[in-house]
């Protein structure tokens, strides 16, 4: 059977272009994938459209605002979900419109069809209090507790999201004077971040006891599950989320939802409020952006504003009385 044009331009969209072209991660290419399995199996399911027999025609704007509404009503995603969905079927209708002008119309009408508006939730994150009591749970005695102590402690203090935590290897970590290590990021962007004083002592009694600093174990991950295979992003968040238990049941008032990444939005924070400027805040996360960095300093600001209303009594405003002023009055008469 005869190759369809839309089989053709997938493959090449996911295994060339995306990777060639984008220089995108093994991990956001795999993200695009599934988005572009979902759309098919609902061509097949619910358009009942043989798969091996559809073709670009077939994948028209109407279709999609159908895939979108099907996805919101249907699967019940988030308004959120529904645009990073519509955001990879946009890139890869963007990819088609260059490589098939005949198309470029109907690429176009997809392409024109617009994300949708939603409440962007307050950046969450911990208070000094709070973050120290979450640090302390791990018990030091034993030997996962010493492994998990360093990795909520790196998690932190480098702001690093979850996959690059699970991406570390002991060659990426220098511990002597300035101690800093090195992040792959999205896109196989690499940033080097520093290390407080607290993270290097952990980070050096853990790869001394687990012999991470021997050449053979350079490229093997830092962190590792009582198995002694890789951690996951579930993983991580099962460790996280053991510790908070704890946390929370020590201080009544730790109440907050966290997750890995509002350890991220913390370091963050914190380093808004120390004065530290947008643009480095930016490169020690890995922004593209300075856009996304702008949030912390707008929720810093809505904090400061917040505080001083409470300490402050609301001033009640003086209306002038114009009319009695007679230098005014002539000066608009002469209008």
């Amino acid at each position: 059977m005869k190759p369809t044009t839309l089989s053709a331009h997938i493959s090449n969209f996911l295994s060339h272009y995306l990777g060639c072209q984008r220089a995108l991660s093994p991990n956001t290419i795999k993200a695009y994938r599934d988005v572009i399995v979902i759309l098919l199996r609902y061509c097949r399911d619910k358009k009942g459209l043989a798969i091996e027999r559809l073709e670009l025609q077939h994948l028209d704007a109407e279709l999609v605002d159908n895939f979108l509404a099907y996805l919101q009503n249907g699967r019940g995603c988030s308004i959120r979900t529904i645009n990073q969905r519509l955001a990879v079927i946009h890139a890869f209708f963007r990819y088609v419109q260059v490589e098939e002008p005949d198309y470029m119309l109907q690429c176009q009408r997809i392409i024109a069809i617009p994300l949708r508006r939603f409440a962007r939730k307050e950046v969450g994150y911990l208070s000094r209090d709070y973050l120290a009591a979450l640090l302390a749970q791990p018990d030091l005695s034993q030997p996962a507790g010493r492994r998990d102590a360093v990795l909520l402690s790196v998690l932190y203090d480098t702001g690093a999201r979850v996959q690059e935590i699970i991406d570390m290897t002991p060659g990426d970590v220098r511990l002597e004077a300035p101690a800093q290590i090195r992040i792959l990021g999205k896109g196989q962007k690499v940033r080097v971040v520093p290390l407080m004083e607290n993270t290097v002592r952990l980070l050096r009694q853990y790869i001394d006891e687990n012999a991470l600093a021997l050449p053979e174990h350079y490229d093997q991950p830092l962190f590792r599950n009582r198995q002694g295979n890789p951690l996951t992003r579930g993983g991580v968040r099962y460790i996280l989320q053991k510790h908070l238990k704890k946390a929370q049941e020590s201080q009544t008032t730790f109440t907050q939802k966290v997750t890995p990444h509002t350890l991220r939005h913390t370091k963050a924070m914190h380093l808004v409020e120390a004065g530290v400027s947008l643009d480095i805040v930016r490169d020690f996360l890995g922004h593209a952006d300075i856009q996304t960095t702008e949030l912390y300093a707008r929720a810093n600001l809505e904090m400061k504003r917040a505080a001083i209303a409470k300490i402050s009594p609301t001033p009640v405003p003086v209306v002038p009385k114009w009319k009695e002023n007679k230098t005014l009055l002539e000066w608009l008469q002469q209008l």
